[in-house]
């Protein structure tokens, strides 16, 4: 029988891995789709990024009470992992508990932490289903949330309850175990949280208490292996693209944009026509319409959305009542990359669907922005909003010729006067002289 087990528990554990796999490669190839960008400069800082942005979390302590409730989550993820390669080590190999012989009272002293992790984990999470349900908090009740990724907030909410209710509850009945001196179940000493739940399990035959123990075991495992393979498809693979997305950010001050190469070179060109070489091409393209215009690391923060929406409660443009919303702005993107990963996996190559990014993304949304950066500043792990803004205005205005007038009265007098005004550069010192 227990060969089986480890048959059944290999097999399900293959399957995890290999879709998981399957669909992270695709999630690659996707962000690969994006045009080329260095960002390799200055590996010190990028490090630096990583680890206070992604690892301590930085940006979330301007707010220190729900930084911490974040925290508790995901030190949760990341620390109980450790128990959970103990679990898959004993699925594997048929053992149970296979680190206590070799750890002794450490073994204890790490299940109790982990218990009381997983206990912060259940009380964090209960409040932000709150949050989000109950107190309804604006950025969480945004028309852009509507539908399924409202949904997927509060699944992978109740998700974590109940893993680490099964948690807790495996140990109690495990504990149960031992104190009757039943087979297989070595004393690993008293649980911190589960020994509380012990009583709940007297009285109880040995046949049953071992019924529930495995059940739980394989319900938390199975869980474990469920959440795996769901991540891909939730704004929760942020928990494993934070950490590129935050090496990957620009380094510059965020009030620097990128020029177009190609437009300067025309301007350097006009200026020293004898630097201007005899076979230049002319520029593809300005801008970007679809998906492929941007660049790799511009796909990469849509995947890295977190939903949390702090860029869009930090916006001057939704806070008057506009429709710009940077959340919507990298959900939108997201979801027009997705279609096109899609007819790609369909087709083997992308075939032509009639749609791009305008439409999912509106002029009027796009105009409303100040590129202010405060989307930039507020986002916990460095995505950026503003580039795919800009990107997409450059190629309303340069390839559609489509601004409101206002704005091409003044890109007309930057272009002849050299100033957004109407004044000739001659003119422009004549209000001096009423001064005297």
């Amino acid at each position: 029988m227990q060969i089986v087990q480890q048959i059944l528990f290999a097999a399900l554990a293959i399957a995890a891995v290999w879709l998981f796999t399957k669909n992270i490669l695709i999630i690659r190839r996707n962000i690969l789709l994006g045009r080329d960008e260095n960002l390799t400069d200055n590996p010190s800082r990028r490090w630096k990024n990583l680890f206070l942005l992604a690892f301590g979390q930085k940006k979330m302590f301007r707010n220190p009470l729900v930084a911490v409730m974040h925290f508790v989550i995901y030190a949760g993820f990341i620390i109980i992992n450790i128990e959970v390669l103990e679990i898959v080590l004993d699925g594997m190999l048929g053992t149970h508990r296979l680190f206590l012989p070799y750890i002794g009272g450490l073994y204890t002293f790490l299940i109790n932490f982990f218990e009381i992790l997983a206990v912060g984990v259940i009380i964090v999470c209960l409040v932000f289903l709150i949050r989000r349900n109950i107190i309804k908090l604006k950025r969480f009740i945004s028309k852009d949330l509507n539908g399924w990724p409202r949904s997927d907030a509060n699944y992978i909410l109740i998700t974590e309850i109940i893993l680490m209710t099964l948690f807790l509850t495996m140990n109690a009945a495990d504990r149960s175990l031992q104190l009757i001196g039943s087979e297989h179940y070595p004393q690993t000493g008293r649980f911190a949280v589960s020994s509380v739940l012990v009583p709940l399990f007297d009285f109880m035959p040995e046949n049953l208490l071992v019924t529930i123990e495995r059940s739980c075991w394989w319900l938390h495992i199975i869980g474990i292996f469920a959440f795996l393979n769901y991540l891909p498809y939730s704004k929760h693979l942020h928990i494993l693209l934070a950490f590129p997305n935050a090496y990957y950010a620009k380094l510059e001050p965020l009030g620097e944009m990128d020029n177009m190469q190609s437009v300067q070179n025309e301007v350097k060109y006009m200026m020293q026509p004898e630097l201007a070489p005899t076979d230049a091409a002319p520029p593809a393209k300005f801008g970007a319409k679809d998906v492929f215009d941007l660049s790799w690391k511009n796909l990469l923060d849509a995947y890295s959305c977190t939903e949390c929406g702090r860029c869009t409660a930090a916006c001057p443009a939704n806070i008057t009542g506009k429709l710009l919303s940077p959340r919507k702005i990298m959900m939108d993107t997201r979801d027009r990359l997705e279609a096109v990963g899609k007819n790609i996996s369909a087709n083997k190559e992308f075939k032509d669907d009639g749609r791009n990014l305008f439409s999912h993304i509106t002029v009027e949304e796009l105009r409303a922005c100040t590129t202010c950066n405060a989307c930039v500043q507020e986002c916990p792990v460095s995505i950026s909003p503003l580039d795919i803004i800009l990107e997409l205005r450059r190629s309303l205005i340069m390839e559609d010729s489509n601004a409101p007038q206002e704005w091409n009265v003044m890109f007309g007098n930057i272009e002849n006067n050299f100033a957004p005004w109407k004044f000739s550069p001659d003119d422009r010192d004549k209000w001096v002289e009423e001064l005297n």
